[in-house]
Protein backbone atom coordinates (compact mmCIF):
# COMPACT_ATOMS: atom_id res chain seq x y z
CA UNK A 1 0.00 0.00 0.00
CA UNK A 2 1.21 3.55 -0.76
CA UNK A 3 0.15 6.72 1.67
CA UNK A 4 0.32 9.43 -0.30
CA UNK A 5 0.46 11.59 2.60
CA UNK A 6 3.73 9.67 3.92
CA UNK A 7 4.62 10.67 0.35
CA UNK A 8 4.49 13.88 0.43
CA UNK A 9 6.69 14.00 3.46
CA UNK A 10 9.89 12.93 1.36
CA UNK A 11 8.52 15.16 -1.38
CA UNK A 12 7.96 17.58 0.19
CA UNK A 13 4.96 18.16 -2.53
CA UNK A 14 1.12 18.24 -0.89
CA UNK A 15 -1.68 15.52 -2.49
CA UNK A 16 -3.43 17.71 -4.69
CA UNK A 17 -6.91 16.04 -2.73
CA UNK A 18 -8.36 17.92 -6.47
CA UNK A 19 -7.04 15.63 -8.94
CA UNK A 20 -9.79 13.60 -10.82
CA UNK A 21 -8.87 10.33 -10.24
CA UNK A 22 -12.15 7.93 -10.98
CA UNK A 23 -15.58 8.29 -11.53
CA UNK A 24 -17.94 6.92 -8.59
CA UNK A 25 -14.72 6.31 -5.90
CA UNK A 26 -16.19 6.00 -2.36
CA UNK A 27 -13.40 8.19 -1.02
CA UNK A 28 -9.86 9.29 -2.04
CA UNK A 29 -8.64 7.27 1.34
CA UNK A 30 -10.24 4.16 0.48
CA UNK A 31 -8.96 4.36 -3.03
CA UNK A 32 -5.45 4.45 -2.20
CA UNK A 33 -5.98 1.94 0.39
CA UNK A 34 -7.51 -0.77 -1.81
CA UNK A 35 -6.60 0.31 -4.78
CA UNK A 36 -4.05 -2.83 -6.53
CA UNK A 37 -2.72 -0.83 -9.63
CA UNK A 38 -4.23 -3.69 -11.87
CA UNK A 39 -4.71 -1.38 -14.58
CA UNK A 40 -8.26 -3.23 -15.34
CA UNK A 41 -9.76 0.45 -15.76
CA UNK A 42 -7.70 1.67 -18.14
CA UNK A 43 -7.81 -1.20 -20.46
CA UNK A 44 -11.38 -1.41 -19.95
CA UNK A 45 -11.90 2.40 -20.49
CA UNK A 46 -14.00 3.56 -23.47
CA UNK A 47 -12.37 6.65 -24.69
CA UNK A 48 -8.93 5.61 -22.88
CA UNK A 49 -8.80 8.37 -20.77
CA UNK A 50 -7.39 6.80 -17.17
CA UNK A 51 -3.95 6.47 -17.21
CA UNK A 52 -0.81 5.25 -14.55
CA UNK A 53 -0.70 8.64 -12.60
CA UNK A 54 1.14 9.56 -9.32
CA UNK A 55 2.19 5.72 -7.38
CA UNK A 56 0.62 3.88 -10.30
CA UNK A 57 -2.81 4.88 -9.18
CA UNK A 58 -5.18 5.44 -11.89
CA UNK A 59 -6.31 8.70 -12.71
CA UNK A 60 -7.91 10.77 -15.60
CA UNK A 61 -6.24 12.51 -18.42
CA UNK A 62 -9.12 14.69 -20.13
CA UNK A 63 -6.11 15.92 -22.94
CA UNK A 64 -6.95 12.52 -24.44
CA UNK A 65 -11.33 12.42 -24.66
CA UNK A 66 -13.88 13.08 -22.34
CA UNK A 67 -15.61 10.18 -20.09
CA UNK A 68 -18.77 8.79 -20.88
CA UNK A 69 -19.71 7.96 -17.63
CA UNK A 70 -19.90 4.16 -19.07
CA UNK A 71 -19.12 2.63 -15.62
CA UNK A 72 -16.86 -0.13 -17.27
CA UNK A 73 -14.14 1.06 -14.95
CA UNK A 74 -15.84 0.26 -11.66
CA UNK A 75 -17.71 -3.23 -13.47
CA UNK A 76 -14.35 -4.71 -14.59
CA UNK A 77 -12.17 -3.88 -10.74
CA UNK A 78 -11.84 -6.31 -8.58
CA UNK A 79 -11.71 -4.17 -5.62
CA UNK A 80 -14.44 -2.52 -3.37
CA UNK A 81 -13.63 0.88 -3.69
CA UNK A 82 -16.53 2.16 -6.21
CA UNK A 83 -20.05 3.41 -5.32
CA UNK A 84 -22.96 2.29 -7.65
CA UNK A 85 -23.75 3.66 -10.85
CA UNK A 86 -26.83 5.71 -9.87
CA UNK A 87 -24.87 7.86 -7.64
CA UNK A 88 -23.28 11.01 -8.48
CA UNK A 89 -20.00 9.82 -10.35
CA UNK A 90 -18.14 12.67 -8.92
CA UNK A 91 -17.70 16.56 -7.61
CA UNK A 92 -15.69 17.41 -10.79
CA UNK A 93 -16.46 20.77 -12.51
CA UNK A 94 -14.54 22.30 -15.60
CA UNK A 95 -13.10 25.99 -14.55
CA UNK A 96 -11.81 28.32 -17.66
CA UNK A 97 -7.97 30.01 -17.02
CA UNK A 98 -7.21 33.21 -18.72
CA UNK A 99 -5.45 31.95 -21.52
CA UNK A 100 -8.83 31.37 -23.17
CA UNK A 101 -8.95 33.10 -26.57
CA UNK A 102 -12.47 34.28 -26.38
CA UNK A 103 -10.28 36.42 -23.42
CA UNK A 104 -7.75 37.35 -25.56
CA UNK A 105 -10.42 38.47 -28.03
CA UNK A 106 -10.20 35.62 -30.66
CA UNK A 107 -13.44 33.94 -31.37
CA UNK A 108 -13.72 30.29 -30.30
CA UNK A 109 -16.06 28.33 -29.08
CA UNK A 110 -14.58 25.05 -29.12
CA UNK A 111 -15.76 24.26 -25.63
CA UNK A 112 -19.20 25.04 -26.20
CA UNK A 113 -19.97 23.16 -29.10
CA UNK A 114 -18.53 20.01 -26.64
CA UNK A 115 -20.47 20.64 -23.89
CA UNK A 116 -23.46 18.06 -23.90
CA UNK A 117 -25.23 19.20 -21.07
CA UNK A 118 -24.80 23.20 -22.52
CA UNK A 119 -23.17 24.14 -19.37
CA UNK A 120 -20.87 26.29 -21.32
CA UNK A 121 -22.94 29.37 -22.37
CA UNK A 122 -21.70 32.08 -24.27
CA UNK A 123 -22.25 36.06 -22.96
CA UNK A 124 -22.27 39.43 -25.84
CA UNK A 125 -19.76 41.77 -24.07
CA UNK A 126 -19.89 45.41 -25.65
CA UNK A 127 -16.59 45.60 -27.87
CA UNK A 128 -15.57 41.79 -27.09
CA UNK A 129 -16.03 38.32 -28.45
CA UNK A 130 -18.70 36.24 -26.90
CA UNK A 131 -17.16 35.67 -22.99
CA UNK A 132 -18.03 31.64 -21.94
CA UNK A 133 -19.27 31.30 -18.63
CA UNK A 134 -19.40 27.58 -16.70
CA UNK A 135 -22.93 27.02 -14.94
CA UNK A 136 -21.20 24.82 -12.56
CA UNK A 137 -24.76 23.22 -11.71
CA UNK A 138 -25.14 21.80 -15.60
CA UNK A 139 -21.41 20.88 -14.99
CA UNK A 140 -20.76 17.27 -14.78
CA UNK A 141 -16.95 17.11 -15.22
CA UNK A 142 -17.35 14.90 -18.22
CA UNK A 143 -13.98 16.72 -19.75
CA UNK A 144 -15.20 16.79 -23.27
CA UNK A 145 -14.13 20.71 -23.54
CA UNK A 146 -10.74 19.64 -22.18
CA UNK A 147 -9.41 18.27 -25.32
CA UNK A 148 -10.68 20.64 -27.89
CA UNK A 149 -9.55 23.53 -26.14
CA UNK A 150 -6.70 25.17 -28.48
CA UNK A 151 -4.76 27.04 -25.96
CA UNK A 152 -5.52 23.88 -23.28
CA UNK A 153 -7.26 26.89 -20.89
CA UNK A 154 -9.60 24.15 -19.39
CA UNK A 155 -9.31 22.66 -16.05
CA UNK A 156 -11.55 19.69 -14.31
CA UNK A 157 -11.35 18.82 -10.71
CA UNK A 158 -12.17 18.13 -7.83
CA UNK A 159 -14.50 20.71 -5.64
CA UNK A 160 -13.37 20.66 -1.81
Amino acid sequence: MVDLSKRSFFSRKQVDETNVRLPWIKSASEFTELCSRCGKCADNCETNIIIKGDGGFPTVDFSVDECTFCYQCAEVCPEPIFLAQSEQPWNAKAAINNQCLAQQNVECRSCGDMCETMAIKFKLEIGKVAQPNIELDECNGCGACVSVCPTSSINVSNLV
